[in-house]
């Protein structure tokens, strides 16, 4: 790799051996990639996917004292995934002994080193932090230096910016030196795609279940999607971008996705259109069949498969602002349709906690609340983690709570059907 005469200095130790160490890592990164060099880290903020203190991970805890002591704390602020913990969402207390005394007892210590690290704000929390309210928004071909997987292609695809699927610590590390290695999505040929997805639905495809099905084939490879357009258009207004941040998160767990590209659709497809397919790329086709397929794969794994669900999650990644909206109406009709007031199931939706303050306080907030809706900041991922929590009955519209987790998935239509009572759900 060939370093500037800045960049050789700082692994020189010129910034003492605390910041040759970041720049040897980053190195051993890129070389390992067959990096030729770095490039300049361009967005105003970093985002980190480290947001829960676990004991598990003390050492990661004392290295960012190590980074704290030697004075790495001016570089990129920086906001980070959701916290573990809300005390408004349901737990037994035994549930709640494992998560504050034996899972999370670092969250205190490892909050406090966020702040010194520079985290943008005590609200700067979530896994949509590009959303607007939020304000960690990259620009088109900004290079950035994330790890979230669901920010990285939501970024990388709506947005235009340009970010490989780095790992929790070195995307820090990327943000205090300032730079990182060019190679992968950060190249022009590494943003080509080579897979052809044709969209052959007869009506608009559940994004979750699209996304799975394009992240199972393809996995770390770059689709171009055509036909969506159909039902999307050719704007990327605030319900379309929604329907890609759960389309792209899917893609990204149920596979490895870095990128998508949408015909007529994301930055650069409208600009570059088909020269965006590789040479000898492959061709997946997706109808309704295919996708009842896909859904039908998705193991079970309750003890009981017929057993009543306990919880429900809805918002992984977290919902946007439309999203509250949109929800708030259909499960509105829902429940009069079955006569009830409120959701058969207790149910939390969650989002950031920005988004939230827009929302909680307004009249569709308090309606939504008044169905017995709980409204979360927190990491629906990182509640499952717990041993305890595995063992409920939770369902979610979320394919990557899924994948990652023991919760059941189901669509928003299904989800709708199950909160409202409504027979043989």
């Amino acid at each position: 790799m060939q370093l500037t005469p800045q960049q050789q200095a700082l692994l020189d130790g010129a910034q003492g051996e605390t910041m040759a160490k970041v720049v040897k890592t980053l190195v051993m990164y890129g070389d390992t990639f067959g990096a030729q060099r770095m490039v300049p880290v361009t967005s105003e903020y970093g985002h980190t996917v480290i947001s829960f203190g676990l004991a598990v991970m003390k050492p990661v805890y004392d290295l960012y004292d190590r980074l704290i002591e030697a004075g790495l704390t001016s570089g990129q602020k920086f906001t980070a995934d959701p916290r573990p913990l809300d005390k408004n969402v349901p737990t037994s207390l035994l549930e709640d002994i494992v998560f504050r005394k034996i899972m999370y007892t670092q969250q205190a210590r490892y909050e406090e080193q966020l702040r010194k690290l520079g985290i943008t704000a005590d609200n700067g929390y979530t896994c949509t932090c590009y959303l607007e309210q939020v304000g960690n928004q990259p620009r088109k071909g900004d290079i950035l230096s994330w790890a979230e997987s669901s920010a990285v292609v939501y970024a990388n695809s709506v947005l235009g910016a340009r970010c490989n699927r780095n790992s929790g610590m070195l995307e820090l590390m990327g943000s205090i030196a300032g730079f990182v290695p060019e190679f992968g999505l950060l190249t022009d040929e590494g943003r080509k795609a080579h897979w052809l997805i044709e969209v052959k639905c007869q009506s608009r495809p559940e994004p979750q279940l699209l996304g799975s099905a394009i992240g199972m084939k393809v996995m770390e490879d770059v689709p171009y999607v055509r036909g969506l357009d159909t039902w999307l258009g050719t704007e990327l207004n605030d319900e379309n971008c929604a329907y890609l941040k759960d389309f792209g998160a899917a893609t990204a767990s149920n596979g490895a996705v870095g990128l998508y590209h949408i015909e007529n659709l994301t930055p650069e497809a409208r600009e570059q259109g088909e020269a965006l397919l590789h040479e000898g790329y492959q061709t997946y086709v997706i109808d309704d069949a295919e996708l009842e397929r896909v859904k039908r794969s998705y193991p079970v794994i309750w003890k009981d498969p017929a057993a009543r669900p306990e919880l429900c999650f809805v918002g992984c990644p977290h919902l946007t602002l439309e999203q509250l909206h949109q929800w708030t109406e259909k499960l509105h009709d829902a429940l009069r349709q079955q006569n009830r007031l409120q959701v058969a199931v207790p149910t939390v939706f969650t989002a950031a906690p920005a988004v939230l303050d827009a929302f909680k306080d307004t009249v569709e907030g308090y309606k939504l609340q008044s169905m017995g809706v709980i409204l979360s900041y927190i990491c629906p991922l990182m509640y499952m983690n717990n041993p305890l929590c595995k063992k409920k009955t939770v369902i979610t519209n979320s394919n990557k709570l899924r994948t990652y987790t023991s919760a059941r998935y189901y669509t928003d239509a299904e989800i709708l059907d199950i909160l409202s009572g409504k027979e043989g759900h």
